[in-house]
């Protein structure tokens, strides 16, 4: 009888370099809102480190395989097809409100602060060469990567999985995207809704979407 697999709270803990990008985006974001753009610029380059994008490509790269250690389950719910799942399938605006009043800005999986995609548009605009963001995963800013806000369905929406309150949770992009649409037990994942959130006065850097920077310096 073969033995049950260790059960984990995230599919790869996170690299110490997070939370370095993390306080190098705060710190550029005060810069670029005291009008100081030179030293935001520095900064937000400062964070695109490639230790986080060694860490993110192991999580949905080539070698995820090794780390996802994905195996069947019996009785797991089957993939859908697009006419029987649940519609629609991403959360509205009201929803993602909600969510987030939840679960606030780190994911629910691995706990790494996020930050949401119009905060990394607006930023882009002011900043295109520092704060990267080509095609591939190699060509953006590991930072704004790795820590990109995701809506995740803990039962996959693929699976039968509800857009609801209940059965999404913020996550980040690595986490999200690599768990796929396979369900946390076929991936020996626990369930994050069994823990409390991560509670830090990190707020995805959205004061930026609400603040009026002040005259810029070049």
């Amino acid at each position: 009888m073969s033995q049950a697999r260790p059960l984990r709270r995230c599919m790869l803990a996170p690299v110490p370099e997070i939370e370095r990008a993390a306080d190098l985006l705060r710190l550029s974001v005060d810069y670029h809102l005291s009008g100081d753009r030179a030293r935001a610029r520095d900064l937000i380059k400062a964070a695109d480190l490639p230790e986080i994008g060694a860490w993110s490509d192991k999580l949905w790269g080539k070698e995820s395989k090794e780390i996802h250690r994905f195996a069947p389950v019996a009785d797991a719910p089957p993939t859908l097809s697009k006419e029987e799942r649940h519609k629609p399938r991403m959360p509205g605006k009201a929803l993602e409100r909600q969510i987030l009043s939840r679960d606030g800005f780190h994911c629910r999986f691995c706990g790494i602060p996020v930050i949401p995609k119009e905060v990394r548009k607006a930023l882009r605009k002011v900043y295109p060469q520092e704060l990267r963001w080509g095609r591939s995963a190699a060509e953006q800013h590991y930072a704004f990567q790795a820590m990109w806000l995701a809506f995740d369905h803990v039962v996959p929406h693929h699976r039968g999985g509800s857009t609801s309150l209940e059965n999404i949770v913020v996550a980040c992009q690595p986490c999200n995207c690599g768990r796929s649409n396979y369900t946390l037990e076929e991936v020996s994942l626990l369930d994050p809704r069994e823990f409390e959130p991560v509670r830090s006065d990190w707020c995805g850097l959205e004061q930026v979407l609400t603040e009026v920077p002040q005259a810029t310096v070049s």
